[in-house]
């Protein structure tokens, strides 16, 4: 878990400013669009609506916004979104892999290219750098007066694999199929949940900082501020201290 509690910490930190960009909601909306059209509009039915729900209101996403986007789900002229994913290296040969939903793979595969090949990276085929991540689950909650034994313990009987304690949340790690179980016993427990979703982490992490990772740090908020992009995962791993 050492690369993406990395990448996690600056997220959280970065979460509150695409919010105000209003980037957020758009991509909460197409999150909620496509689980409930996947899975029904019933999130105890629905795991992975479930889990766009408490990510989408832990960022104060309106009701109506949510509402209206479990609705459009039924709707028959709505364009279908497509979910896809790109994989390239960026500057310093670190490996990416950007997870987008659009309704318009024309516009959107050039958009992608021209991000990885205008800021030092290459766009790559299906599988080149894939082999360097893990899907898991992963699930982030808020601190309170538990200690970390209390943690522990309450994290083992839930069945997840791993933990690790963030700036003001603890970060919890779970096999891609005990994502959702684990959730609900965390919630059972009273932990407040911020966030519980299926995350590539890096298992071949490479070393970058100065210039290169100020490079890498760039072309990542670019992707992230892609209207279509969902996610965008790295094997970068570096100083927290380099970030300010």
């Amino acid at each position: 878990m050492a690369g993406h509690s990395k990448w996690a910490n600056m997220k959280h930190r970065k979460g509150r400013e695409d919010v105000k960009r209003g980037i957020a909601f758009t991509k909460f909306a197409r999150l909620i669009t496509v689980a409930a059209r996947l899975g029904g509009a019933d999130p105890d039915a629905n795991p992975r609506l479930r889990a766009a729900l408490i990510e989408a209101r832990k960022n104060s996403m309106p009701n109506d916004n949510i509402k209206r986007a479990i609705d459009k789900a039924t709707g028959a002229n709505d364009r279908p979104m497509d979910e896809m994913t790109y994989e390239g290296y960026g500057p310093g040969g670190v490996a990416i892999i950007v997870e987008v939903m659009t309704d318009n793979k024309g516009r959107t595969t050039p958009e992608i290219r021209h991000l990885f090949s205008k800021h030092g990276g290459g766009l790559g085929e299906t599988g080149s750098v894939g082999w360097q991540f893990e899907r898991q689950g992963y699930i982030e909650f808020a601190k309170d007066e538990k200690t970390e034994d209390e943690i522990a313990e309450i994290v083992i009987e839930a069945g997840a694999e791993d933990y690790q304690e963030g700036d003001d949340y603890w970060g919890v790690s779970t096999a891609v199929e005990d994502l959702h179980q684990v959730s609900r016993a965390l919630e059972d427990a009273g932990c407040d949940i911020n966030s519980a979703k299926f995350i590539m982490n890096s298992t071949n992490e490479i070393t970058v900082d100065g210039e290169t990772l100020g490079k890498l740090m760039k072309l990542v908020d670019l992707f992230e501020d892609h209207d279509d992009v969902q996610h965008v995962y790295t094997n970068a791993d570096f100083d927290e201290s380099d970030l300010a």
